[in-house]
């Protein structure tokens, strides 16, 4: 009997690679079973290292089992204890002889352990080692039938052979050395060369057998000793991330090393830096070392082609969207041979416009285009979702079968639908597909849209709308404070898009929509006025934005807005790109408001007194103006601005002074900033003190990280007995930080990376 052990949370590769184990255990049972091999098999099941270990002895002259030679060849590396009486075991030395066949033939990985004999003799067969081998052919010079005589020669030759190439290759002697501290080296090693950390679970993926052969197929064709690029084309939604996340899943391994870059288009488009932070990315996993941070992206770009040119490399790159993000992220310089790429996009073109085809030595490059799923696969992706099976509860077949068809093999589409109607009952999927004949518009929003139309309440679809405009990518609790700010349950508002598929959270706690998704809310929001973008409840397109702003049109309806100039393209832009205060004065239900480097002229007292969110970042002006209304504020965010002070510090006489001529902003009533709770100055470089706090009773999060000349925090921060987070992080000059630390004793999250904490 064997004992078999896989973790199924953790990663399985048996069905594509034909690995079952990731480790065989070779050892001698009678030397180390019950200590050092035993150790070792808990230890590499506890890091989720799937082992074979046989839990039965052979006696002499026994042929290796059959079971044991499968699991040799079914595992990624083997583990050889060679102990004092590892050779006295024919079944050993055979396992040991495949084991080194199957090192030579498919990069079966061996790790040698020498437990309490020296290599040497195991090499020359010396010692027991010389005294087993001598057992061995004293049985093989006494057997008196020629055949059998002929057959263990022959075996002798390669068990002689097998044990001088095991004791050349690296290994561990454990002589001299804790047992303990050997298998956490050996548990280590094998955790780092299997590459173990960089396992996840699977993703499902119903319907696409067709497509995951197609792109396997193409990822272990090594007959082209080039660059081989595969684009995964198709529209939002359609698989495209999913497809290449469950091949990348179980093949990165395979390489040198390996990177998957997901949502690359939305990332860049979230901030300015995001191309950046992606390079870094790539860089960090592909050298598998920290990278210094810069900011110029063509340095970043040198290093990556640096590191490709050298190894054998498997890359993902997920949702590109422009020319200027795959040359950034490619370079233009050759791959090491073998390498594999993979680029999902919705634009075809991209990938051969990129710079890497520009050269007399193209990559060789192929295209998939997921179309969408058939209707049998359709039909077990909904019911998978709806009824937890692969065909549907009795009585569902006919409603089953007509929502297949309405979605059209979209897997999205298909996901969303199901989870909206799991656990209901016929009458109310028989009104669900009523409500789907009535809508107009695009085919795909309209599927998914009964996602969102079977939200509870009006107050979750406009919950649902906001985060689709304005707050993905944003930090969950941020978002509820923020949207808590007017007047609904956003916990379980959230819950509920959750539930419905509508969102996700990540793992930074960051609220995440799947394209698609978010698409579909936006397209809700543009259905309010297709063709008067000033009539609808939310803006967020920079250029309807700029249009709405200089053209004076917004008017009581809108209820957020976003405009970053960086964003726009200036030579699009006809006059002046400056913009006039007053053209928010007839927003007055206007709650939240992004003006990101924006150029504006005029009194701030047309700003809405209904603000709950401003976000200013890039603000040209030395403090905040006193003419601005912000009792109803929330959350203020001047990040990257020219800001010099913020508030009033009280500590003397003569600083108050001197910083009341800075500030040109007094606060006139002791509640102005009554409601704000969260305060972000990040990277405003000319800012040098912060004050005011007993104007700040509601503050939950400061922010103020990479303020290089912030000197001083004014003792009145104590009085802030809301704060939960304070982000100091690289504000370099800062003094008396210990005192600072000292007095805010309720803050559960201090962040001050960078500072220097040993003068303070």
């Amino acid at each position: 009997m064997a004992v078999l052990s896989e973790h199924s949370e953790g990663f399985s590769s048996s069905s594509t690679h034909g690995y079952t184990y990731d480790v065989f255990l070779s050892f001698r049972g009678v030397d180390t079973r019950h200590g050092f091999t035993n150790q070792l098999y808990k230890a590499l099941m506890d890091a989720k290292i799937t082992t074979f270990l046989d839990d039965e002895e052979i006696q002499i002259g026994e042929d290796l089992k059959p079971e044991l030679e499968s699991a040799i060849k079914a595992s990624r590396a083997s583990v050889i204890v060679l102990s004092m009486n590892y050779a006295t075991s024919t079944w050993c030395l055979d396992e040991l002889v495949l084991i080194l066949e199957q090192h030579m033939t498919s990069n079966h990985i061996v790790f040698p352990l020498f437990y309490h004999v020296e290599p040497t003799n195991v090499r020359k067969q010396k010692c027991s080692f010389g005294d087993a081998m001598a057992m061995h052919r004293h049985r093989m010079e006494a057997e008196t039938n020629a055949n059998k005589r002929s057959k263990l020669a022959e075996k002798m030759e390669k068990w002689n052979k097998a044990l001088t190439e095991v004791a050349d290759l690296k290994g561990i002697d454990i002589n001299g050395r804790k047992e303990t501290e050997v298998i956490v080296e050996v548990v280590n090693d094998i955790y780092n060369r299997l590459r173990i950390s960089s396992r996840s679970p699977v993703p499902q993926l119903i319907g696409m057998d067709n497509s995951i052969n197609f792109v396997t197929s193409w990822l272990q064709d090594a007959s082209l000793h080039t660059t081989n690029i595969l684009t995964i084309l198709g529209i939002g939604g359609i698989g495209k991330t999913s497809l290449a996340k469950y091949v990348y899943t179980l093949h990165c391994h395979e390489f040198h090393t390996s990177s998957f870059i997901e949502d690359i288009g939305k990332r860049c488009d979230a901030k300015a830096s995001g191309l950046l932070d992606l390079q870094q990315q790539l860089c960090d996993d592909i050298s598998k070392t920290t990278s210094i941070l810069v900011n110029n992206a063509s340095i970043y770009t040198s290093k990556i082609e640096n590191v490709v040119s050298r190894k054998k490399v498997f890359l993902v790159l997920d949702d590109i969207n422009s020319l200027d993000q795959l040359n950034a992220l490619l370079g233009s310089k050759a791959f090491h041979p073998g390498s594999k790429i993979i680029i999902t996009t919705k634009d075809a073109w991209l990938t051969e416009s990129c710079a890497l085809f520009k050269k007399n030595f193209k990559p060789n490059h192929l295209k998939h285009l997921l179309e969408g799923l058939d209707d049998t696969g359709s039909r077990k992706l909904l019911c998978f979702h709806a009824f937890m099976s692969y065909d549907p509860n009795p009585g569902y077949e006919e409603l089953s079968d007509k929502l297949v068809k309405y979605c059209e093999g979209h897997p999205m589409a298909l996901k969303g639908m199901g989870k909206a109607l799991h656990n209901r009952d016929i009458s109310y999927w028989e009104g669900c597909m009523e409500e789907l004949k009535k809508e107009n518009g695009a085919r795909i929003h309209n599927v998914l849209r009964g996602s969102f139309d079977s939200l509870p309440s009006n107050d979750n679809k406009d919950l649902f709308k906001d985060i689709a405009c304005f707050f993905v990518g944003m930090d969950k609790d941020v978002a509820i404070t923020i949207l808590n700010s007017f007047g609904i349950e956003t916990r379980n508002g959230i819950t509920n898009l959750i539930d419905r598929g509508l969102l996700s959270i990540n793992q930074n706690n960051k609220l995440m929509m799947r394209q698609l998704i978010q698409e579909m809310g936006r397209y809700i929001v543009c259905e309010e006025s297709p063709n008067k973008p000033w009539k609808r409840s939310r803006l967020w397109c920079d250029e309807e934005s700029f249009k709405v702003l200089k053209q004076k049109k917004g008017k009581g309806n809108i209820r957020g807005l976003t405009l970053d100039m960086r964003m726009l393209e200036k030579e699009k832009l006809r006059g002046s790109v400056e913009l006039k205060t007053d053209a928010l004065s007839k927003m007055d239900r206007l709650m939240l408001l992004q003006l990101n480097y924006v150029q504006i002229r005029g009194s701030y007292e047309n700003f809405p007194e209904e603000l709950r969110w401003l976000c200013m970042h890039g603000f040209p002006l030395k403090s905040i103006p006193s003419d601005l209304p912000m009792e109803n504020l929330v959350a203020l965010d001047m990040s990257y601005s020219n800001i010099e002070s913020f508030g009033v510090c009280y500590s003397n006489s003569q600083l108050l002074q001197k910083r009341q001529k800075l500030d040109g902003y007094c606060l006139k009533d002791k509640r102005v900033l009554g409601s704000l709770k969260i305060l972000n100055l990040s990277f405003c470089e000319q800012l040098i003190s912060l004050g005011g706090f007993d104007e700040l009773p509601a503050l939950e999060r400061l922010i103020v990280t990479n303020c290089i000349g912030l000197r001083e925090v004014c003792e009145s921060i104590e009085q802030c007995v809301q704060l939960v987070l304070v982000d100091l992080s690289y504000c370099i000059k800062i003094e008396k930080l210990s005192r600072i630390v000292c007095v805010l004793k309720k803050v559960k999250t201090f962040l001050l990376e960078g500072c220097n904490l040993g003068e303070s």
